[in-house]
Parts: structure tokens; sequence; C-alpha cells
């Protein structure tokens, strides 16, 4: 049974007005095209709506069932039109991202602070993991989009170039290679290095470029704010990406570019192939793009 919403208009405005040239024109119908819908209506129902004579026209028991049932029908449909349309319009929704920390702490923030000033009214969900977690997040569908520090290019998974983000060592202002007028690798590896934990990207990164070398590892933590820590009370060194160095301004601190074959970190965009972006995805998806990072993290 096919019910259209022009029925169903019809049927309302008949119900209210009681007179078949007054809902016509209400509806802004020639009352033959009126009659016809109403007519079309009880036919598909199998029941008279309306008792109509030459002076009134009144609302059968049938009719009067069906008049909550139409309004109820009718005002659902407008609910669910207006919501798409606010959909549409960006002025509701919610987008949810996963992204690597280094990149959620840093330059994340003033690009939803952007965000959020364009489109008020959507809700944001940012999940701040490490790349595996971030696929994972993507291919569950539990994140619209993430930006994640592996290529993932699969049945499921599209992946484009994000960013390049290159490598710094970072010490204190009073150590030797603060001042150093050459940086090799194997010079960084002589002194107490504060290493992150194996499953960030950024060690497996370095540890990829230094092979077979090692580094004089002090200690592993999990915080980029931690490596910070131990480095400025002297403990050690670091290296660390470009995207991460405004955890590393800090007094006392140098950070320094190295330029060292194969340590270059890629930050990938990360997307289900099977699976459009809503409107308030595909926006923040736009104006990630325009941010991307500037060639100064490579």
């Amino acid at each position: 049974m096919d019910v259209s919403t022009r029925q169903l208009r019809a049927f309302v405005a008949l119900a209210q007005q009681r007179n078949f040239t007054r809902a016509a024109a209400r509806l802004h119908l020639s009352q033959p095209a009126f009659s016809a819908l109403i007519r079309s209506l009880e036919e598909l129902l199998g029941v008279r709506l309306f008792d109509r004579n030459t002076r009134k026209v009144e609302l059968t028991p049938e009719g009067e069932s069906f008049e909550e049932v139409a309004q109820r029908l009718l005002a659902d449909f407008d609910h669910a039109m207006t919501d798409v349309r606010d959909h549409v319009a960006r002025r509701r929704g919610r987008v949810s991202l996963a992204v690597l920390p280094s990149l959620a702490a840093g330059w994340l923030p003033p690009v939803l602070s952007e965000f959020h000033a364009l489109y008020p009214g959507i809700d944001l969900d940012v999940a701040d993991v490490l790349s595996e977690d971030c696929l994972e997040r993507v291919r569950s569908g539990s994140a619209d989009f993430a930006l994640a520090a592996i290529r993932a290019d699969s049945p499921e998974l599209r992946t484009e170039v994000f960013c390049s983000d290159r490598f710094h060592l970072v010490c204190r202002a009073d150590h030797p290679l603060a001042t150093a007028p050459v940086l090799r690798l194997r010079d960084l590896a002589s002194h107490p290095f504060v290493q992150l934990a194996r499953t960030s990207s950024v060690r497996q990164y370095l540890d990829a470029a230094v092979h077979p070398m090692q580094m004089n590892t002090l200690m592993e933590v999990e915080q980029l704010a931690t490596v910070m820590g131990m480095v400025r009370s002297g403990l050690g060194i670091s290296v660390v990406p470009a995207l991460t160095l405004f955890h590393f301004e800090q007094p006392g601190l140098v950070t320094r570019p190295l330029q060292v074959a194969g340590l270059t970190r890629r930050i990938f965009l990360i997307r289900r192939r099977d699976r459009s972006l809503s409107a308030a995805a595909q926006a923040l998806y736009e104006l990630v793009m325009r941010k991307k990072p500037d060639e100064q993290a490579g």
C-alpha cells in the first residue's frame, strides 16, 4: 500500500477545513485535482473517510481514527526531511576522526577550532591513538577517516599521502651536539638516548633508519612530554619528528634538523573504499586537506 504525502496532506487539510474549496486553496491545488487525491486515498484504504453533501463535509468514524495517524505520519516525515536537510547543510551531524597523538596534540586543535566555528552544530569525536588502532577504527566504522603513519591500501581501505615529517635531534643547549658542525647518526649513537616505545611510529622509523646500528638507549617511555622532561633534565638526547617539536619549545633545549636518508616519516589519510563520507565528515576532510602541515614538517 503506497500512500503518498500529497494524499496525507490533502486529507489533513480537508479534515481541518471541512470544505473542499478552502482545503484545495490551502494546498495550492485546483478543486478537481484535490478531489482526485481524496478519492484515490479512500480507494487505496478501502474505506470512506468523509461524508459530504452540498452543505458540509464531516469525517466518518474511520476518518476520525485516521486523522491522528495521518498527522503523526506527516510530522515524522517532516522531521526526517528537516534532519536530512540539516545534515546536508552541515548544521547537524557527527564526525569521528582517528589520529596519531603527535598530530592530535599540536597540528589538529587549530584545525578543529576553525571547523567548529564554521559548523557549531556538528559533534566531534577524536581518538588520539597509534597507527594500528587508527586503521582498526576506520575498518570497523567507528572512525570516518584517520591520519596514521602506515600505508593501508587494501580491498576495504583507501590510502592517500597526507604529508611527510622530517626528524630532528633534541638535546640541551649545553650538550656537545647542540653546536656540533655536522650531525651524523654514529655521533648520536654514542650518547645516552631517550627512546619512545617500540609500538610508536616514531620509534619504528628511527630503528629502520639506523639499522644495523643501535642507539645507546637509556630508557623507553610512552609519551613525548616524558621524552621532553627527560631531555630537559640532561638524562639524554632524542630524535623526534617535526610535527612533535612543539613539545620541545622549552628554555634550555635545542632542536636541530637531521639529514639522514630514509629518516622521514610519511603520514597517510585512510578511509573506507565502500562507504561515502557523510556531509559533516566530508566538510572536515576538505578542511584537513587544505590545512596540511607546511613544508617545514616535510
